[in-house]
């Protein structure tokens, strides 16, 4: 009786590892976050959730170009930039970010990818007067990021990764429904207008005194967050080229700032942005804040930041052109000319019927 207990004991335990090791290789083999291999192409893969995917992408596919920033680089299509800049693109974008969290995972790739030599780079104009360390996140898949085994338990035996991701992946393969593809990953189709821009803008209807501009420990402050978010990271890497360009918002965002009286504080912003990354010969800095037909028509935008995925596509294509370019040469007078533009402009024109 001893002896047949023992067998059954030793049969539970014998099932149950057997069972966990077969949950570990299902789960190593699908790897549907790529946090182990990159993909297999008989395996279809539904890349949706940012934060969880991205590291994987960034850590395992095959690449030499990568589009990185906010949901402003969210409709920038791969296939696009391979086009026109030839060579192999991904795509990782982090929808709300602050600098230094698109600065990290640009590291990561940097210091994985011996073969990435092209960013392509939002840098949000509205994330310029903020702390260097600024971010909004604070429950992140650490787990996912570093390169301590231990803690990948936390992927291997997750619940919510077995039923929303390796789960899924399983039933997109045995149904034949095809991966997400990297221009439609995390891109997105919303509408666009006037009324859409309205529906989210809480507009101040008397205009405030116009504040000066930065005062001396603003200005600090703007100047750390790009040198450690920017300057730092493309310095340390002088054999690859940064295309980073501000984010044309529409017409509206620059009402928003005018009426709130705080543009001047954002020229002095960008002004001392712009002349750091100058200083760096692998960065190609544009600026298309004077591209007044697209900003200031509200078709192109969903709010008063967000533009449609054709704005992205042309982006990309006035980045090839080396059209808004910015340097040494012409920053000052192109800034004088944006200032001019946009603290004379009437935008009360912009809310008649």
């Amino acid at each position: 009786m001893e002896q047949q207990q023992k067998k059954w004991f030793i049969r539970c335990i014998g099932l149950l590892a057997a069972a966990v090791a077969a949950a570990v290789l299902l789960v190593w083999l699908v790897d549907p976050l790529f946090h182990f291999h990159k993909p297999f192409p008989f395996i279809s893969y539904n890349l949706y959730d940012e934060r969880y995917v991205n590291d994987g992408i960034l850590r395992h596919f095959d690449y030499n170009t990568v589009i990185i920033g906010t949901s402003m680089a969210q409709n920038f299509k791969p296939s696009e930039v391979e086009a026109l800049f030839g060579g192999t693109c991904v795509k990782a974008t982090f929808s709300g970010a602050g600098y230094a969290e698109l600065s990290d995972n640009i590291r990561r790739a940097l210091e994985r990818n011996k073969e990435l030599q092209t960013v392509i780079w939002t840098m949000d104009y509205n994330a310029l007067i903020r702390e260097a360390d600024w971010g909004q996140y604070d429950e992140y898949p650490t787990y996912l990021y570093d390169d301590n085994p231990l803690n990948d338990v936390s992927y291997i035996f997750n619940k919510t990764i077995w039923y929303h991701y390796v789960l899924k992946s399983l039933l997109m393969t045995l149904t034949g429904t095809p991966s997400t593809t990297m221009d439609q990953y995390a891109s997105w189709d919303k509408e666009t207008g006037y009324q859409h821009i309205m529906a989210n803008y809480n507009r101040w209807e008397t205009r405030v005194d116009m504040i000066a501009g930065l005062d001396a420990q603003a200005k600090a402050m703007v100047a750390e967050n790009v040198q450690k978010n920017f300057v730092d990271l493309v310095n340390d890497y002088p054999d690859k080229t940064f295309y980073i360009f501000y984010t044309p918002y529409s017409i509206y965002y620059w009402d928003f700032q005018n009426q709130e009286g705080m543009m001047q504080m954002q020229f002095d912003a960008e002004q001392i942005a712009t002349e750091l990354l100058l200083e760096c010969p692998n960065v190609k800095l544009y600026n298309f804040h004077d591209q007044h037909d697209i900003i200031n028509n509200p078709n192109n935008y969903r709010d008063k930041e967000h533009y449609s995925a054709e704005i992205n596509s042309q982006i990309l294509e006035w980045i090839a052109d080396g059209k808004g370019l910015v340097t040494k040469e012409n920053y000052k007078e192109r800034l004088e000319q944006e200032k001019d533009y946009y603290l004379h402009f009437n935008y009360e024109q912009m809310f008649q019927p």
